[in-house]
């Protein structure tokens, strides 16, 4: 995974979403055994302390679990999932919408560029 962080944004908001990513596109499979904080700290250069911030917030989300002596894994509820695809799609729409209506585009333009996209990425597949 490549660690970039944005100023203005607390580091482990920034890790939090990057991990609910991974997670979401699969990259963490559930069921699957995430790093231990040590491990993720150390190649995103950051404190322990921040990636265990992180780390917290995904458990108190239901995207993660931990068994005691095993380490911490990636939910395998499917609703929670979904969920979270859900979500995360729904904020990325929402930014790219606003980035097109700064640029001066209608509702409209910004619906036929996505169709002419979708249409596009049909035709290549």
């Amino acid at each position: 995974m490549k660690w970039i962080f944005e100023n203005g944004i607390p580091i482990y908001l920034q890790i939090l979403g990057l991990l609910r990513t991974e997670i979401a596109s699969g990259a963490y499979p559930p069921g699957g055994r995430l790093p231990t904080v040590r491990e993720l700290a150390l190649e995103a250069g950051v404190n322990p302390n921040t990636m265990q911030r992180a780390f917290s917030e995904l458990e108190r989300d239901g995207l993660v679990y931990t068994q005691r002596t095993s380490g911490r894994f990636v939910t395998e509820d499917e609703e929670v999932l979904r969920n979270l695809r859900k979500n995360l799609s729904r904020d990325f729409i929402e930014e790219m919408c606003t980035r097109l209506i700064r640029l001066g585009m209608s509702t409209e333009e910004i619906r036929d560029a996505v169709e002419a996209w979708a249409a596009r990425r049909e035709e290549q597949q």
